[in-house]
């Protein structure tokens, strides 16, 4: 039961992994006996992550990466596989977001939303799935929201690339699950973590209140507290566990 969640071996990519949400994912892998590849549009913040995971005794790789442009992401796994050999778990998680009425997008702003949201999360699954297949083994995990699952004001691109999300998981865990290749969501709530284009959030007591409210928990998750679901999802103790949307949400979408 003890090798369940271990991780030892296996190499990882996490994408927006300089900060918040990622650097607690890619530290939580290397934790857990994984060598991970960091990755961010942002080099400064990927290579302080890799130094972080370097100094827990893990190998790590930082690379600055637009996960939009498919010669970034065909760079990223060709990196990958020349350090490393093997690539074993993909964990997409960069994101964007801007706040704010529906009727006042700007088309560019929507087309940012979704091309790092969700294109990018197909064309990193694409692939790294490509390897997966021929290697026969694989998890690929995907950062999704309670926005792809309940309608939230403001969020419309947002929420619109989650709910995509979900369902190219879903689609993908389907047509990949006879290759051995896994693929599953992490849908968070609000957690204590800075997003590009969200900061201001953190900032708004009002917010605060009404997520502590509506949150049957009664405050924001801990950055710590989504490592056992990633973990889980990307190691053996989920090995029967494919095209599922795992909610990491404090209850706020069971109330």
């Amino acid at each position: 039961m003890s090798t369940l969640f271990d991780l030892t071996g296996r190499v990882a990519i996490v994408t927006g992994g300089g900060r918040g949400l990622g650097r607690a994912i890619a530290l939580g892998l290397a934790d857990h006996g994984a060598d991970v590849v960091v990755v961010s549009r942002t080099v400064a913040q990927v290579e302080k992550v890799a130094g972080e995971i370097q100094a827990r005794g893990r190998k790590a790789l930082a690379l600055q990466v637009d996960t939009s442009r498919k010669a970034d992401v065909d760079r990223m796994v060709a990196r990958t596989l020349e350090t490393w050999g093997r690539l074993d778990v993909l964990v997409n998680n960069a994101g964007i977001d801007i706040i704010k009425p529906a009727v006042e997008y700007a088309e560019a702003e929507w087309d940012q939303i979704l091309d790092i949201n969700l294109k990018g999360y197909f064309l990193c699954s694409q692939a790294v799935g490509r390897h997966m297949i021929a290697q026969r083994s694989g998890s690929i995990l995907m950062n999704s929201s309670i926005a792809g699952s309940v309608g939230i004001k403001g969020l419309t691109p947002y929420a619109s690339a989650k709910g995509g999300v979900d369902q190219l998981a879903r689609t993908l865990a389907v047509e990949w699950a006879p290759h051995n290749v896994r693929v599953n969501v992490f849908a968070p709530a609000y957690f204590e973590n800075v997003m590009q284009g969200v900061e201001h959030v953190h900032r708004d007591e009002a917010k605060e209140r009404h997520i502590r409210e509506w949150t049957p928990l009664g405050r924001r998750g801990r950055l710590e507290e989504l490592i056992g679901p990633v973990v889980f999802l990307a190691s053996d103790a989920s090995s029967y566990v494919t095209g599922h949307v795992l909610m990491v949400d404090g209850g706020w979408t069971a109330a």
